[in-house]
């Protein structure tokens, strides 16, 4: 099992919902960072089907995990429920319409023994500290992260905006749409958390030790973004700052970076001004040591 250390989700913008969410339950533990085509209205939830999606995932999570030996199979699962309960409400003609699906990048861990798995979707990233201070990075952030601010930077210079205005720009918005459009013509299910159950065919999963005496943290792009965009700290410089002064300094830092030092996006170009920061501090406790109280849970 694993005992909470600290946890953090915060909202890229006050007025906007959060479509973060992280969550753990028992031998498992989860971050997750939905997001739906700008201007889709929403059919599941009050402001946001991306906030539903993720909720909708976090709390059956919750309740299948203790019960789950594989982590494809349980993403499956959770995946073929979201995609009944969107049936059930959403107009037919949007049932299979892929470009105004909410979609989701996650990474999802179970400890067995002394081996951490993990299976990730996108841009989320578990970072392992061994007991010795070494560090692993798990998923595919890094890589995404270079070819996703050097795309932005040509959209931004393209549209002569920034990242507080870019999402509305009639060329970002093409360029999003004929992605997703290539990606349903494809016939290939995008590697994210959606309502396609084939996508879990194309999660990457990786294993790590993880004896006791381990720290996981699991984090979203919004929180990651502090190693593999702004270049603030590397992973076990990160890691130390999160053991010793724990999650909501780091996020401070991010909001220092995106709205002092670069809010037109030209040192770091992004999509956002900024982005949900989500994380969690894990410690899986030694056999037979029941878990402690964690701090308050992190939710869209």
């Amino acid at each position: 099992m694993f005992t909470v250390m600290d946890r953090i989700s915060r909202p890229g913008h006050p007025a906007k919902p959060n479509e973060d969410i992280c969550g753990v339950s028992g031998d498992w533990a989860w971050v997750i960072d939905t997001s739906i085509f700008p201007g889709t209205s929403p059919v599941m939830h009050r402001t946001s089907d991306a906030t539903w999606l993720a909720t909708f995932a976090d709390e059956r999570l919750s309740n299948l995990a203790p019960h789950a030996q594989d982590g494809v199979a349980l993403l499956r699962h959770v995946m073929e429920e979201a995609r009944t309960a969107y049936r059930a409400v959403a107009p037919r003609e949007r049932h299979d319409d892929f470009i105004t699906w909410p979609l989701g990048a996650m990474t999802l861990v179970r400890r067995g023994g002394d081996v951490l798995d993990a299976w990730t979707f996108g841009d989320t990233t578990a970072y392992v500290r061994q007991p010795d201070g070494s560090v692993a990075t798990l998923g595919d952030a890094p890589g995404l992260r270079d070819a996703e601010s050097a795309k932005a930077a040509e959209l931004i210079g393209q549209a002569g905006s920034r990242p507080t205005a870019i999402l509305d720009e009639s060329v970002f918005l093409a360029w999003l749409g004929e992605r997703r459009e290539r990606q349903r013509k494809s016939g290939i299910p995008a590697a994210l958390l959606s309502f396609n159950p084939d996508a879990v065919g194309r999660l990457r999963h990786e294993t790590a030790p993880c004896p006791d005496g381990t720290t996981i943290l699991l984090a979203s792009d919004g929180f990651s973004a502090l190693v593999d965009l702004y270049r603030a700290m590397d992973a076990t410089a990160l890691m130390d700052a999160a053991l010793s002064s724990g999650l909501d300094p780091l996020v401070t830092l991010a909001r220092e970076i995106e709205t002092e030092r670069d809010p037109d996006g030209r040192l770091f170009p992004r999509f956002k001004a900024s982005d949900d920061a989500t994380a969690i501090l894990l410690r899986p406790l030694p056999t037979g040591r029941p878990p402690r109280p964690g701090p308050p849970r992190c939710a869209a």
